[in-house]
């Protein structure tokens, strides 16, 4: 098949190219206002308690807890005219805007009991609360909007916006800023190192070729996508940053083999179909292997996660039909101008250096770095593995006590009003009104004496300060004021229970706060609503059916590696290999970002644990992009092993001549996105920064220690038995494994050489 694609792409390269050029204005065209058609939002579970509970909130009732907060202060403090004036101006606009709210209250206008709450401890605040209704992507453009309406100073006194609902609002937006400076940073660098990794200019461009070509048919699927459901507005900055890692890795390797098998004498034509038949097949693979990698995500209930997984399908896609048929084409055109413009040259020349003298192709490999790194690395097998897999395990310790939550206000690094809201509230209030829980009865006609007696018995609860509902103000049982107003339903039925507490709802005490509330026997179903409650029910969500997703990835995985090798031994290494990787980067991760150290150098504020979703987004791309490199490796080790003796010796060689022909190319694939990914460390998002290191740690990682030491010394030690596979799995595998007709060795599907065991591949 791939030997007929390349055949294709040679006879007929205009045509393949006036057809990529058609779908690459038509996707520009259709795609480019993407953005208009995505949403911001996607953090809650739509089947979630406390989304229920929202949603019986904004459905039935005047109340809710606050998730917009305005705060007031002038140089007189909360009781100045000045203060006192301001916070009733806010509080009456917002009154009028009940298409959008709930309710709005101020420390102006509220009872004695209840105003306490919304002035801080020294008087120098008074707060102006509300409720923002609708749906995760409402909610935050209605918070960003009225915090530019009513969040300016006026007649001497400060207004500072903060709240839940402003807070995803300004991370956001300075979520867009950053990434707009890291791709600002990143893609001439990328550029420039293309250039450097490929000494020609015409081979650089290729690369961003490609991925200028998956990049937009991508954002063309993502608009086809919105149509039928939602998707993010962030699974844009997955396209550009995976689309263009993929082109970069696949062209590599692609146009690496081309110019290879070019200074083997070939004629343009076969060079091409040597190079799509071998280096395609491999692209191939690792494009299914990538795939599956970012399917985990399908199956989280949040649509922010599941349009990564959208976005990684489609952008892995697209980078492989352009790899293996878009790319044929351009090579058919360029011919052996692939190597023009070769800026080396002139350099030398400047330098003084002597000029470059092409090598025979094997004797170059044998002279270069990586092949002897091998040989010295597989002359010590023990000693290496054992010293860099402890490196490892050492590094991956801490992750045993990972914690993992949502981000609140803290994750915003900057001067935005949320964070400073946030930190005073946290601070100088006795009440943070921001970390409250409403509890919602639909309807109470079960039991309307019971109000007041399980009123009294959640105030009773650990961590709660008091409760306010129909019945009146409790604390510790007993009751201490009246009820205030918006309590009961729109129609006269059911119960709001708005719950006072100064317990972090991130923290573990703030989780179990919400587990004892749900736990409270009522007559009547009670859904908890509020930052905890959402914490809590966005964990579930995520962990629910996640460890199934990735059990099924990593079986997957093992079954493509097996169709690829042949062999059962080397897709076990392969996963045991990535998770002892990942499990490293991710223990640096807790002691960096959830232990809080280098949180000086970085600018973050530690929150005592990491943000899930980035998390599992880190996970799926890290095992994605390991499981690239794995198979870049992997096809020149087993194109060396088909066509040897299949001695423990000739697996040595062909481990040894694998990482000298892979090792500069996955080392400068590892470098290009560690640029791409190093660039988010400065960004004033906290997770962001957590993201953009994780990655550049991991892949470095990768392409490095794994590739560079623990894969040589694993399979040096198992010498032949790497390609082993019980009797009925090769025949299987002669039957069904996903390989060419026939490659460049005389290696024939399907048949081994007779010297070879039946039990080994």
């Amino acid at each position: 098949m791939l030997s007929r694609i390349a055949l294709f792409a040679v006879h007929a390269p205009k045509r393949i190219l006036l057809v990529a050029g058609i779908l690459l204005l038509a996707g520009g065209i259709f795609g480019g206002p993407v953005a208009s058609h995505l949403l911001t939002g996607g953090f809650t579970d739509p089947g979630a308690d406390s989304t229920k509970a929202s949603q019986l909130i904004d459905d039935n009732f005047t109340g809710g807890q606050a998730n917009l907060v305005y705060l007031v202060t002038a140089p007189g403090g909360a009781d100045s005219a000045a203060a006192r004036a301001a916070g009733i101006r806010i509080e009456r606009a917002l009154e009028r805007r009940t298409d959008w709210l709930s309710f709005a209250s101020s420390y102006w206008t509220s009872p004695a009991g209840q105003a306490d709450a919304l002035r801080s401890k020294d008087g120098k605040y008074g707060l102006v609360v509300t409720h923002v209704r609708g749906n995760d992507n409402d909610i935050q453009d209605r918070a960003g909007r009225l915090a530019d309406e009513l969040g300016r100073a006026s007649g001497g006194a400060t207004v500072q916006v903060g709240g839940a609902a402003l807070t995803y609002h300004q991370v956001n937006d300075q979520t867009k800023k950053d990434l707009a400076l890291s791709e600002a940073i990143s893609i001439p660098l990328t550029a420039i190192a293309l250039i450097l990794v490929f000494g020609s200019l015409i081979a650089a461009l290729v690369p961003l070729a490609i991925g200028i070509f998956a990049i937009i048919q991508t954002l063309a699927i993502l608009r086809t996508l919105a149509v039928f459901t939602d998707v993010s507005i962030y699974a844009m900055n997955m396209t550009t940053a995976l689309g263009l890692a993929l082109a970069i890795d696949y062209s590599l390797f692609m146009v690496s083999r081309y110019r290879e098998e070019l200074r083997k004498g070939r004629t343009t034509e076969d060079a091409i179909v040597a190079t799509v038949r071998t280096a395609g097949r491999t692209v191939l693979f690792s494009a299914l292997v990538v795939g599956l990698s970012m399917s985990a995500m399908i199956v989280v209930p949040m649509y922010f996660l599941r349009s990564f997984a959208y976005a990684g399908l489609g952008v892995v896609a697209m980078a492989a039909v352009a790899s293996l048929l878009v790319l044929p084409a351009c090579l058919a055109l360029i011919g052996t101008r692939v190597n023009s413009l070769d800026l080396r040259v002139g350099v030398r020349r400047l330098l003084g250096r002597p000029a470059r003298v092409e090598e025979a192709v094997e004797q170059a490999v044998e002279r270069g770095f990586w092949y002897r790194l091998a040989g010295g690395v597989m002359r010590r097998p023990v000693v290496l593995g054992v010293t860099v897999t402890a490196i490892f395990v050492l590094l991956g310790a801490p992750f045993i006590r990972a914690n993992f939550g949502y981000p609140d206000d803290r994750i915003i690094n900057s001067g935005a009003s949320a964070r400073t809201v946030g930190d005073v509230l946290r601070t100088d209030f006795n009440d943070n009104a921001a970390a409250g829980l409403v509890g919602v009865a639909a309807s109470t006609k079960a039991a309307p004496d019971q109000v007041a007696r399980y009123t009294a018995t959640v105030s009773r609860i650990p961590g709660v300060d008091s409760v306010t509902s129909p019945a009146g103000t409790f604390v510790d049982g007993r009751q201490v004021a009246a009820a205030g107003e918006g309590l009961t339903g729109r129609d006269g039925d059911g119960a709001l229970f708005n719950v006072a507490t100064q317990v972090e709802p991130f923290s573990d005490r703030g989780s179990d706060l919400v587990h004892a509330l749900r736990d409270t026997e009522a007559p009547w179903r009670v859904y908890y609503s509020g930052a905890g409650a959402f914490n809590v029910d966005a964990m579930s969500g995520l962990g629910g059916e996640l460890p199934l997703a990735l059990g099924l990835i990593a079986l997957a995985t093992f079954l493509v590696l097996f169709l690829f090798t042949g062999s059962v031994v080397v897709p076990i290494k392969a996963l045991v290999l990535n998770m002892l990787s990942l499990s490293a980067t991710f223990g640096a991760m807790v002691w960096i970002f959830q232990d809080g150290h280098l949180s000086g150098l970085l600018g973050f504020t530690p929150t005592g644990y990491l943000v899930a979703n980035m998390v599992i987004l880190m996970f799926c791309l890290a095992f994605g992009m390991s499981m690239d490199y794995e198979v870049f490796l992997l096809s020149r080790i087993r194109e060396e092993w088909a066509k040897s003796g299949r001695t423990h010796d000739d697996n040595t060689r062909a481990v040894q001549l694998g990482l000298a022909r892979t090792g500069r190319i996955v080392t400068a694939a590892a470098a290009l996105m560690a640029i791409v990914f190093a660039s988010m460390v400065g960004s004033k998002i906290g997770f962001m920064q957590l993201f953009g290191l994780g990655l550049t740690l991991a892949v470095l990682a990768d392409a490095t220690l794994v590739r560079g030491i623990l894969v040589p010394s694993f399979m040096r030690l198992m010498g032949r038995w790497n390609w082993w596979a019980p009797a009925p799995l090769v025949r299987l595998h002669d039957r069904i494994g996903l390989r060419d007709d026939e490659d460049d060795t005389g290696y024939v599907a399907g048949r081994e050489p007779e010297k070879e065991l039946t039990s080994t591949r």
